[in-house]
């Protein structure tokens, strides 16, 4: 049950805020809204006020959620007079109420790293080595403690975000460490992971532990809340180009069943680490939308640009079609997800 619960508290965060954006910006922008609805499927609550006309909606299903508007589409509604019609707003309002959205995920991201900060203190992000294990082969190298990792085969690395990304896709033949010592010299050095086998999984491990020291008040807090939301989105750009470059797996990526067996052992941690996953969600579900695919808040936004640059507006039945073609590949790809997370389970 508490998994069940974190997992509806969770999401409905890092959906409700994301929605807020659109929703508020349209409004402002003078936008008729049909609905706000957080998650998908049948409506289990619906209100709507007598000053408004939004429909106010739960759905049954927690996954998501959308802000339906008139003129979402460039489709005329006789019934909605033409000013309160999207695709009659100004090309600036339409492009804040597509990119709000993602905004508020990240503000909402920045602040709660900043709570994370005060309440656990804040840990150091720089990739400098605390301990070497004798028992790996790093101990035959000139790696030692205090030195700080500046890339790996050429990849800058200037996080623990981005380091423990890397590593991932060395495999079994290490790479090539470029490593600053304490005394200010820079080394190349070749490091070779050893291979680990634990629950009938192998990885690869090196052997060495990170600094992770903590800094407390409230000026380090604000000050992780921007670095780590930058570090994390640096990371994920990352991840999208391994995903391309086949680096790493489609099968690794998490879908609903996934996040929520990752919810419910964080739930276990106590509840600032639930405070953590959801900025952690926030930054994701943020850079995701913006990137300009069909379906998503970027791809909405690509079409916007078209427009601004070649004068006109896209045809609408081009630009539809488009969008639904994005939505079909992007359930398929959920349903392949969601397939490996429920083979991860057994």
């Amino acid at each position: 049950m508490l998994t069940v619960i974190s997992f509806i508290f969770v999401l409905g965060v890092t959906v409700f805020i994301h929605e807020l954006g659109h929703f508020l910006f349209a409004k402002k922008a003078g936008v008729y809204v049909y609905e706000f609805s957080i998650g998908m499927g049948p409506i289990i609550y619906k209100r709507k006020s007598k000053k408004d006309e939004t429909n106010y909606c739960i759905r049954l299903l927690p996954i998501g959620g959308f802000v339906s508007m008139a003129g979402e589409d460039m489709e005329t509604d006789k019934d909605i007079p033409s000013d309160k019609q999207m695709f009659n707003k100004p090309w600036g309002s339409r492009a804040l109420i597509i990119v709000a959205g993602v905004l508020f995920n990240f503000l909402l991201a920045i602040v709660l790293l900043f709570i994370v900060g005060l309440s656990q203190g804040v840990p150091n992000n720089k990739p400098i080595i605390a301990s070497i294990d004798n028992n790996y082969p790093i101990v035959n190298t000139n790696i030692q403690a205090g030195d700080e990792i500046i890339s790996i085969n050429g990849s800058k690395i200037s996080s623990i975000d981005m380091l423990t990304l890397k590593l991932q896709t060395l495999g079994k033949d290490g790479g090539k460490f470029s490593v600053l010592h304490s005394d200010g010299t820079t080394e190349n050095i070749n490091v070779t992971p050893a291979k680990v086998e634990v629950d009938g999984v192998i990885t690869y491990r090196y052997g060495f532990g990170l600094d992770t020291k903590l800094s407390h008040g409230i000026i380090p807090s604000i000050k992780y809340a921007f670095t780590k939301t930058y570090s994390l989105l640096g990371q994920m750009v990352y991840i999208v180009k391994y995903l391309f470059t086949g680096k790493i797996s489609v099968k690794s990526l998490a879908g609903p069943v996934g996040i929520f067996n990752v919810v419910g052992e964080t739930a276990k941690t106590g509840f600032i680490n639930l405070i953590y996953l959801i900025a952690y969600l926030c930054i994701n579900v943020g850079f995701i939308n913006i990137i300009p695919l069909p379906a998503f808040d970027g791809g909405r936004l690509l079409f916007l640009i078209i427009e601004k640059i070649k004068g006109s507006r896209v045809n609408p039945t081009v630009e539809n079609a488009v969008h639904s073609v994005g939505f079909i590949l992007l359930m398929i790809l959920m349903i392949f997800i969601t397939y490996n997370d429920i083979l991860r389970l057994f």
